[in-house]
C-alpha cells in the first residue's frame, strides 16, 4: 500500500474591525480541508467569546493549487456555518480551478450571495444581484 502524500495546505489567519481574511494556499482536498473548517471554527468561536462576531469572513484564494469534492464540501459548511452567525462571506481570488468547480457543481451563486435573513433577524434586507459575478468588481471575488 503506497502511503499518502503528506497534506500540502497552509493556512493563514488576519482579523482586524470586523473583518476575519484566512489566506488558503496549497491543496484543499479530502486529506486537509478539515483544517479549514476548524480555523473557521476557532476563529468565529473567538470572536464570539469576546462579543463580537465579525461581520465579515474573507476567504482568499490567490495561492489555491488544488480543490477536490471534500474542500467543496467543506465551504458549503462554512457557508451553512457563516449563515447562521449573521457573518458575511467573500470567496475572494478565486483561480481557475475553484472558479470551474464552483461553475460545474452550480455552487456559485450559493456561496457568493449574500447571506440569506435568518427567519426573526431584525434589519434591513441585503440585496442579492442577479448574475454572481455583479458584486464586487475585484476579479475572482465574491
Amino acid at each position: 500500500m503506497t502511503p499518502s502524500h503528506p497534506t500540502a495546505l497552509t493556512l493563514t489567519v488576519e482579523a482586524e474591525a470586523g473583518t476575519v481574511l484566512v489566506h488558503v494556499a496549497g491543496d484543499l482536498d479530502f486529506e486537509s480541508s478539515d483544517e479549514l473548517l476548524k480555523t473557521v471554527e476557532r476563529w468565529l468561536g473567538e470572536h464570539r467569546d469576546t462579543g463580537g462576531e465579525p461581520a465579515d469572513l474573507r476567504i482568499e484564494f490567490s495561492a489555491l493549487d488544488t480543490i477536490d469534492t471534500m474542500g467543496l464540501s467543506i465551504l458549503l459548511m462554512v457557508r451553512r456555518m457563516t449563515d447562521l452567525r449573521g457573518v458575511r462571506l467573500h470567496l475572494d481570488e478565486r483561480p481557475p480551478v475553484l472558479e470551474r468547480l464552483l461553475n460545474v457543481t452550480g455552487t456559485l451563486h450559493h456561496l457568493t450571495a449574500p447571506r440569506a435573513r435568518i427567519p426573526g433577524e431584525q434589519g434591513p434586507v441585503e440585496q442579492q444581484p442577479a448574475d454572481p459575478s455583479a458584486g464586487e468588481q475585484r476579479p475572482g471575488t465574491g
